[in-house]
């Protein structure tokens, strides 16, 4: 065998691998998004609801294919911290105590240690989730990252989350109409959101 036919065949085999490690993965982060709907039905079905509008953000800012493998999983994730949070703090019908929102903020955290523990890609998707609640003037949480600070990724996710919780109904509040929701977005944008993502979005969704 040639020494072209030899790379030629490891470099098959090795796309190979990735692909597979990328299947599994994706079965991984699915099952765990159906751990998220088991003990809360809402924040599960959300969080599907999520990768659909993140996928559409993604491809209207044209981002590459790793990047757009990461958002699925980010978008699919990025509350399955909220399983070690008390479901009374959850679904409480009325404002959160300052105690109990500090409870409620980790969750960003809480789910980066549990995919940290899966490792391998699901790891990385792990770093991502912890910025999700970042905002773009530096206000969010946990670390207070700003702009471009924050990874792309998770301003898209922040965003697509905001704009799903918005559009829903809950128990303390009824769902507000697309426009609605919309204009919320554009009157935080360049503070709570990235600006760029907020476009794509309201192109998206208002297209």
């Amino acid at each position: 065998m040639s020494p072209c036919s030899l790379f030629a065949r490891e470099h098959r085999t090795q796309i190979d691998r990735t692909l597979e490690l990328s299947h599994a993965y994706r079965g991984t982060a699915y099952l765990l998004g159906d751990v998220i709907e088991a003990d809360d039905a809402y924040t599960g079905s959300h969080s599907r609801d999520v990768v659909g509008l993140t996928i559409q953000v993604v491809e209207r800012l044209d981002l590459d294919a790793n990047e757009r493998r990461q958002a699925e999983f980010v978008a699919l994730l990025h509350d399955v911290g909220k399983v070690r949070i008390p479901n009374e703090i959850i679904n409480k019908p009325g404002s959160l105590t300052l105690e109990e929102r500090g409870i409620m903020n980790a969750h960003t955290i809480e789910g980066e240690k549990m995919l940290e523990q899966v490792g391998g890609l699901l790891g990385e998707v792990g770093r991502l989730v912890r910025s999700c609640h970042e905002h773009y003037d530096g206000s969010g949480y946990p670390d207070g990252l700003a702009g471009d600070e924050i990874p792309l990724v998770a301003r898209i996710v922040c965003c697509c989350d905001a704009f799903h919780a918005m559009t829903s109904d809950r128990a303390y509040r009824k769902a507000l109409s697309q426009d609605a929701a919309l204009a919320e977005l554009n009157a935080n944008s360049g503070t709570q959101f990235d600006p760029e993502v907020v476009a794509a979005l309201t192109a998206v969704v208002g297209g």
